[in-house]
């Protein structure tokens, strides 16, 4: 038995940020929330002129959530970024496919922002300092129970949570998805994401710009404020190591070969750095299970190429939000129906973002003829087809 417990309507099993604003939404809407963190919540100490080489293209549908928790307003605005139009290239530097978007064909005022992960995690520590009902516990869950009424959660220390429902939002890895013996389809794309910052000689005018290459993988430079780029290129894993052995200014000279029209020479910002992290298809086989919700890469992990894994979690968190407080009064918050509402809510979303950035990077993947000729005439075709563009766009903004 537990030394202690402590009661809750939500239990929330993971400190990210798709965590973090899933608590907060439940908190607002008047629920008990207990938020466990595997260790004590500390903002990331950084020195002003250094810019987080993690970053996030967040969609309209991600930038309502946050405004409606009170958050969009409390990030540094002079460290987020607008994209105004993006141009995609499907062979490389060379221009044999095209495609742009713009937020004027979108009808929209910008196609997206580009956000630090320190900016973002920054507004909502704060915001959940001041939140109401919301209880932050530092630990370790070891074990899971389910009952009729509530589900359970045993932490290292002897301690437990109880509530009427477990949300999952402990990432790719998620414990709370292995206590449920939720099966996964998996599969490693054999490449690694690596990021890091750059000053651009000329102003990139708040354009996202990437590359498609068979042989090097997708490379993608997204605006910061000032004349600064963030890259994510999805290298193979022997390039990926390349490049991280390298020093920045020789990776600086690769993405010339691609940006150097565009963007004139990038200068490595100050301090150096580069990171990686591996790059895999997660599709669990269900989002939930008795009394248990599963939120962000918990219950899904896409290739990056899209720039949409942050916002798919975010548009989770708005959908269980929504279904459990339009739930009937007799039923409570862990309520199999009530769940199930929620799992059929994001299927179709889901389901179509898998198929599409994992069917984009195997056909970027290849270097046969016939595949490359199909994607060159598909990108073109597409570039010259406004109705069908802006459908597509529209649908990625959240809109």
């Amino acid at each position: 038995m537990p030394k202690h417990t402590s009661h809750s309507d939500v239990c929330i099993v993971g400190n990210g940020a798709v965590g973090k604003a899933a608590a907060l939404g439940f908190s607002q809407a008047g629920l008990r929330v207990s938020l466990l963190s595997p260790a004590p919540m500390a903002a990331a100490a950084a020195r002003p002129e250094e810019w987080d080489v993690r970053v996030y293209a967040l969609n309209h549908v991600a930038q309502r959530l946050l405004s409606g928790l009170k958050v969009w307003g409390a990030l540094d605005a002079e460290r987020v970024a607008p994209v105004e139009a993006m141009q995609v290239y499907g062979d490389g530097s060379g221009t044999a496919g095209k495609l742009n978007f713009d937020a004027y064909g979108a009808h929209a005022d910008t196609l997206a922002w580009i956000v630090e992960d320190r900016n973002l995690n920054q507004a909502l520590d704060s915001a959940l300092k001041f939140a109401q009902n919301v209880s932050i516990v530092s630990g370790r869950a070891i074990g899971l129970a389910v009952d009729a009424s509530q589900a359970s959660v045993q932490l290292e220390n002897g301690d437990g949570l109880s509530a009427s429902l477990v949300v999952g939002a402990d990432g790719a890895q998620s414990w709370v998805r292995g206590q449920c013996d939720i099966g996964l389809d998996y599969r490693s794309y054999g490449q690694q994401g690596v990021v890091s910052n750059f000053a651009c000689e000329k102003p990139h005018n708040g354009v996202a710009y990437q590359w498609f290459d068979e042989e090097h993988g997708i490379i993608a430079l997204l605006p910061l404020p000032g004349q600064r780029v963030s890259l994510v290129w999805s290298a193979p894993d022997a390039l990926a190591q390349q490049l991280l052995r390298e020093p920045l200014a020789s990776l600086a000279q690769r993405l010339a070969a691609y940006c150097a029209q565009q963007l004139g020479a990038l200068t490595p910002l100050q301090p150096e750095l580069a990171r990686a992290f591996p790059l895999n298809l997660v599709r669990p086989h269900a989002m939930t299970a008795p009394r248990v919700a599963l939120i962000g890469d918990a219950a899904h992990v896409v290739h990056p190429l899209a720039g949409h894994g942050m916002n798919l979690g975010f548009a989770d968190v708005r959908s269980l939000l929504d279904t459990v407080m339009q739930r009937e009064e007799h039923r409570d918050c862990g309520d199999a129906r009530v769940l199930g509402r929620y799992a059929r809510a994001r299927k179709e979303e889901v389901l179509l973002m898998q198929l599409t950035t994992d069917g984009l990077a195997r056909m970027f993947g290849t270097d046969l003829e016939p595949v490359r000729l199909a994607r060159k005439l598909g990108l073109n075709l597409l570039d010259h087809l406004p109705v069908l563009k802006r459908k597509l766009i529209s649908h990625a903004m959240g809109k």
